[in-house]
């Protein structure tokens, strides 16, 4: 198969170079052009076509699984593994989706706290009102979860954790980390969605101990923390309504 591509493309590119792109030497590629081809190479050359017209009209989401169930419906039997052969040397490889990982979890019987903030994301001095949110990284070593602490003032990140889960100890540690930092005094303004961790015993104590008054955002109203959402980028994390990244090592 990968003799049947370079001589497909021997009018965009040098033989030279696509032998060594594809790690033969060309005298076998030399060779192989002045045997007849089999029918199986033939057959793997049509087959090629086929597969590149159905992954095309999938918007180049079909995957073997897929391609092997619409050939079925072409009354063709193909295995999954030539498939992925045929779509390999074809350069052909479908988009991979970003898994959506829930992390506010609202169905709980635990305390809501009012709405304090009520929208009024501009604040006249720094360390009057804080607000967080958790988001989610996908690693090499598997998913990590980032919770931060932002000033609405300056719209910077005073305080951030990182954890491989989203128990109450992952926002506790950021915003202690912003409390540390900082300093504030008492009657901080601290707003955060509805989530679990922030409604938890130990997040609620840790606000009493440092006289920290809690906000919380409506039911299902992600205006009400906009300047807080998180989301990824591809150089960091963008935070909502700010310039600032977060950065971290993926």
């Amino acid at each position: 198969m990968k003799y049947a591509w370079i001589k497909k493309h021997e009018s965009e590119f040098s033989v030279k170079s696509m032998c060594r792109h594809m790690s033969v030497s060309r005298s076998a590629y030399y060779t192989w052009q002045e045997r007849p081809q089999t029918a199986t190479e033939k057959d793997d050359i049509k087959l090629t076509e086929v597969i590149k017209t159905l992954f095309k009209k999938s918007r180049k989401n079909y995957g073997t699984r897929r391609l092997k169930e619409a050939l079925v419906k072409q009354n063709r039997q193909i295995s999954r593994r030539r498939i992925g052969r045929l779509m390999d040397a074809a350069g052909l490889a479908c988009k991979t989706k970003r898994k959506f990982k829930a992390t506010t979890n609202s169905k709980h019987n635990l305390p809501i706290a009012p709405n304090h903030l009520d929208r009024q994301f501009t604040v006249a001095q720094p360390n009057q009102t804080y607000v967080g949110d958790i988001t989610y990284i996908h690693t090499q070593e598997g998913w990590l979860y980032l919770a931060v602490v932002i000033d609405l003032y300056s719209r910077q990140v005073v305080g951030w954790s990182m954890a491989e889960h989203m128990r109450a100890k992952l926002v506790n540690d950021a915003l202690l980390m912003a409390v540390w930092k900082r300093k504030p005094g008492k009657g901080l303004v601290w707003h955060t969605d509805r989530g679990s961790q922030y409604a938890s015993d130990s997040h609620r104590l840790l606000l009493q101990q440092h006289g920290i008054v809690q906000s919380m955002s409506r039911k299902g109203n992600c205006w009400d923390k906009a300047n807080s959402e998180i989301k990824n980028t591809s150089h960091g994390l963008s935070l909502g309504g700010s310039n600032e990244d977060v950065p971290v090592r993926q």
